[in-house]
């Protein structure tokens, strides 16, 4: 967590006064925590992009320092939203969180997110561009579309009532970023993508401050920027 994957130093995360209060750590965590992970009254399960992602989360919540019992990495096979027949195989890392250690011996007293999905982001409302970077490294995804020689960002969630509040986020965002309608995707969620032209500002905007609070994952960064470089020099 200490060190960018260009060898320069990154910004030291530290857990805030408080996790359920507006803060850009707590905007980022609950945003990778609503795309990709599960809340219960035992505790937090979250999935990281990569390790040092996985770090900076379980910095925030509170990791005492020894991650090896808060991280677990294994390598999954995944199937893309959009085409089932087609896979992936990557190393996952899950970000597992105490309820104890996480929210003290009352126990959850509120959640940003709860089991009936609804998504309580009010309390983020100043750190925008935080909780948006956390949900698209949560459950968005990147791309370089080769056949029409653009960036593609998209969402993908289980919860429709989540895209929705996405959308909601991305219309109130600085940039212009205007999105199709949610659909349907042939695993049975659901997904929508962010209009080709607005993809590339809105990516660089996302990612502007990422280097000054360390909220961030350097895989999904570089993918990002890879593909605005593709666009821009075509």
């Amino acid at each position: 967590m200490s060190e960018t994957d260009a060898g320069e130093q990154r910004t030291t995360v530290k857990r805030p006064p408080d996790l359920l209060a507006g803060h850009p750590s707590t905007a980022y965590f609950w945003g990778h925590v609503a795309g990709s992970g599960t809340v219960t009254a035992d505790g937090i399960e979250v999935e990281a992009n990569d390790e040092p992602s996985a770090e900076v989360l379980a910095a925030i919540a509170g990791s005492s320092g020894d991650d090896s019992e808060t991280i677990d990495r294994e390598q999954t096979t995944r199937t893309y939203a959009h085409d089932t027949s087609i896979t992936r195989t990557e190393e996952t890392y899950t970000v597992s969180i105490d309820g104890d250690s996480l929210f003290g011996p009352s126990g959850p007293l509120g959640l940003p997110v709860d089991s009936e999905g609804n998504y309580r982001f009010a309390a983020f409302s100043n750190h925008g561009r935080e909780l948006l970077r956390g949900l698209l490294e949560g459950c968005g995804t990147v791309c370089f579309k080769s056949s029409s020689g653009t960036v593609g960002i998209s969402f993908v969630h289980d919860s429709r009532a989540l895209l929705e509040e996405i959308q909601h986020l991305l219309s109130a965002c600085p940039v212009d970023a205007p999105t199709d309608e949610i659909a349907e995707t042939s695993s049975g969620g659901y997904w929508f993508g962010v209009e080709d032209a607005a993809a590339p500002a809105l990516g660089e905007w996302l990612y502007e401050t990422a280097d000054e609070t360390g909220l961030y994952a350097p895989t999904r960064r570089r993918k990002l920027e890879r593909s605005i470089e593709q666009v821009t020099n075509q």
